[in-house]
């Protein structure tokens, strides 16, 4: 399926290098902020108190985040659970108050707002278990990126496996980057994220590859930074196509789908745009710099017909 079909190639490989030496310092300015100003990690990461309350009637969320808020928490979660009528609200650790001290004060100044409200339970969430979920959650990033290392050089060729890899690691660093610099809550939601956009990545990143093994098979003629063009353009549409009914999508979440949904559709939105970006002006460059060529995706192929002028196969692949 095509909106439109673009007659002549774009040239993007002319400008490889300038916007390799952009994605570079990018890359480089996300390591920054991540080194110097670091994530604001949630309560699943770093510990705190988990409260349940049920209302009589459901309550408006942005109300009771706002009672909570008014208690000097900067950043608290609050979010319906089960049904509309509980919500759970997440709160960060302080120093020198215990669980109890912060849930009992908490539930009084909601009591203020609702005097039909009741306290369902209260747990304290150690930083022992944030830390576990630090380490599973770099334990699954490491297996996503060694699975689709692996699964690329298999299905392609290794250089195309490093130029993926290296691509999908510039978008997710980024996001990192922006979530650091803004100082943005990073949760569970946001690294579920995360992962989504590596795989999301990696299939735009596949289907220009795909394209690129097509076209050395099919262009004889054409060399390498011709090929690379004519694959990337002829893709375009189906790229506009899918990205753009995702994005639609995901600026939806984030337009209405109020506190609870902002962070993780903030990533999916900034992972999708660099995802494009990375796949024509990262993945591919890189796969151009380091001297992909014909004879490295059509091995073992033997040519029909050569010699023959009156074959019409001839030159052909099997």
């Amino acid at each position: 399926m095509e909106f439109f079909k673009i007659r002549r190639d774009i040239p993007f490989m002319k400008n490889a290098l300038v916007f390799n030496v952009i994605s570079l310092i990018t890359f480089l300015a996300a390591v920054f902020f991540l080194a110097t100003k670091g994530l604001h990690l949630s309560v699943e990461f770093t510990g705190g108190t988990v409260m349940e309350v049920s209302y009589s009637q459901p309550p408006d969320v942005e109300n009771v985040r706002r009672a909570v808020s008014n208690l000097g928490y900067s950043d608290v979660q609050v979010q319906n659970f089960g049904t509309a009528r509980d919500v759970i609200i997440r709160l960060p650790a302080q120093k020198g108050v215990s669980s109890a001290q912060q849930s009992d004060r908490t539930f009084q100044a909601l009591k203020a707002t609702d005097p039909g409200i009741t306290l369902r339970r209260v747990e304290f969430v150690g930083p022992q278990v944030g830390e576990e979920l630090v380490s599973n959650g770099l334990k699954a990033l490491g297996m996503v990126v060694a699975g689709i290392m692996l699964y690329l050089a298999i299905r392609f060729e290794w250089k195309f496996a490093v130029a993926a890899i290296i691509a999908n690691l510039h978008d997710v660093v980024i996001i990192l980057g922006f979530f650091a610099f803004f100082q943005w809550e990073f949760s569970l939601a946001v690294l579920a994220a995360v992962l989504a956009v590596l795989g999301y990545s990696v299939n735009e990143s596949v289907v220009i590859f795909d394209r690129i093994r097509e076209n050395f098979r099919r262009y004889r003629k054409m060399n390498t930074v011709e090929t690379i063009d004519n694959a990337i353009t002829s893709t375009i549409s189906r790229t506009i196509i899918t990205h753009g009914s995702t994005q639609m999508m995901v600026l939806s979440m984030l337009l209405f789908g109020g506190a609870t949904l902002h962070h993780f559709a903030l990533a999916l939105t900034i992972g999708i745009l660099f995802g494009i970006y990375s796949s024509v002006f990262v993945a591919a460059a890189i796969a151009m710099w380091l001297g992909i060529k014909r004879e490295d995706l059509v091995k073992g192929e033997r040519k029909r017909g050569e010699g023959d002028p009156n074959d019409p196969n001839a030159g052909a692949t099997v």
